[in-house]
């Protein structure tokens, strides 16, 4: 594998809070990289809800999770910054060359060398809770998948989605009209959705239009090569039904982790990090930002993670250059942008 160029910021995750520190990084002129494990930039939004409206990010009444992640990747990456997906985090090592003394990362896909690492992993390394099926994994991406990125993918296809909580309330909602048939199951009778979904789903069942069932579980998965046949079965009666069906979206929530982050010598509180009032870690040159941190008064916002990468970003660069401003100024006046001199 190539080596890689060293970095002034090296940035782990690709989220909202990723992509804006990556965007700050930039506008300082900064040199920085991204680093997520799951395929795709947006991280929770494109994973668990990019159809879903989102209603407290400053200049939008409203606006689509994956529209978002969409505007912001565009204005992240307007400075050249690079992306390196798919690749989890295996560990961090300091070294001196002629380089100076700086940060390796290093990931299952390759080192990266930086100056610094702005953290903003939201809740850490996180991976779908599975069915517990025998042979689920056989099935995965062929009939079973763990997040909708692209709804127009189950387009008339036979579609049993189970879970209890937001995300699976409103796959079932949003799947109308593009899926040939929905069931949503549950284990048990309690949700943890919102009251409005919940009761738009039981009118869409009242219509016929969606499968609601109660107590029900996943019991069997069955098909040449993909997902064919589903057995069910009801917890209380012990009843089983086996159904002809294209698709299982398991909606079941996510197990986190701070993964290879928690050997690096961080203070952290259960799976945060603390940080101080600059977003500096307790290790020099690693900063955090977003959901990940933890301080008192914390609020787990995009827009709250949004302020908190400018900050970490700013006294990176400050860090890096200790002739640099920390406050970078008004962008309407940055050079940068073809504005007044800065």
């Amino acid at each position: 594998m190539a080596e890689q160029e060293l970095k002034d910021i090296s940035i782990i995750g690709g989220g909202p809070t990723g992509l804006f520190a990556a965007f700050y990084a930039g506008m300082r002129g900064a040199s920085a990289r991204i680093v997520d494990a799951l395929p795709a930039l947006g991280g929770q939004l494109m994973a668990l809800y990019p159809e879903k409206f989102i209603f407290d990010v400053a200049g939008f009444p409203k606006v689509l999770a994956k529209d978002l992640v969409r505007d912001m990747t565009t204005q992240a990456l307007q400075f050249g910054s690079s992306t390196h997906l798919g690749e989890v985090v295996t560990g961090l090592r300091r070294v001196e060359d002629g380089n100076g003394t700086h940060l390796v990362l290093e990931t299952d896909g390759g080192d990266y060398p930086s100056r610094t690492i702005v953290i903003a992993a939201g809740i850490g390394a996180f991976e779908a809770r599975r069915l517990g099926v025998e042979g689920e994994e056989a099935f995965e991406e062929k009939g079973l998948h763990f997040k909708v990125l692209d709804p127009k993918e189950f387009q008339g296809r036979r579609v049993l989605l189970v879970g209890g909580g937001d995300s699976a309330f409103d796959w079932a909602v949003n799947l109308q009209g593009v899926a040939e048939s929905i069931m949503l199951i549950h284990r048990r009778d309690g949700f943890r959705a919102h009251a409005a979904t919940i009761n738009q789903v039981h009118e869409l069942h009242r219509q016929g239009r969606c499968d609601f069932r109660t107590f029900w579980e996943v019991k069997k998965i069955e098909g040449d090569g993909r997902v064919e046949r589903v057995t069910i079965f009801n917890n209380k009666t012990k009843e089983e039904e086996t159904l002809e069906l294209d698709a299982i979206i398991p909606l079941l929530g996510f197990h986190s982790d701070l993964g290879a982050i928690k050997e690096w010598g961080l203070d952290t509180e259960k799976a945060d990090i603390r940080v101080n009032q600059l977003m500096e870690t307790n290790v020099t040159g690693i900063y955090a930002a977003g959901d990940i941190t933890a301080y008192p008064g914390k609020l787990k916002l995009i827009a709250t993670g949004a302020a908190e990468a400018c900050i970490a970003v700013n006294n990176a660069v400050h860090y890096i250059n200790p002739k640099a401003k920390v406050n970078p100024g008004h962008s309407s006046n940055l050079a940068i942008f073809g504005q007044k001199d800065d």
